[in-house]
């Protein structure tokens, strides 16, 4: 699995995201691929799939 931090996740509208640890790129996350609660600077682990206008995040889980 990647490894990265939230870079910004609205709760309203339910999407944010995800600045990878390696290749320091930003990935979009929706609440559907979140497997808990995140906020701004957590730290997670997540997958990425091919969406339809580049790569989301899914699997995402919070690094205690």
């Amino acid at each position: 699995m990647r490894t990265g931090t939230v870079k910004f996740f609205n709760n309203k509208n339910k999407f944010g995201f995800i600045i990878d640890d390696v290749t320091k790129k930003e990935y979009y996350i929706h609440a559907k691929g979140i497997d808990g609660i995140v906020n701004a600077d957590d730290r997670v682990q997540f997958e990425l799939k091919s969406a339809k206008k580049g790569w989301e995040c899914t699997q995402v889980k919070r690094i205690e």
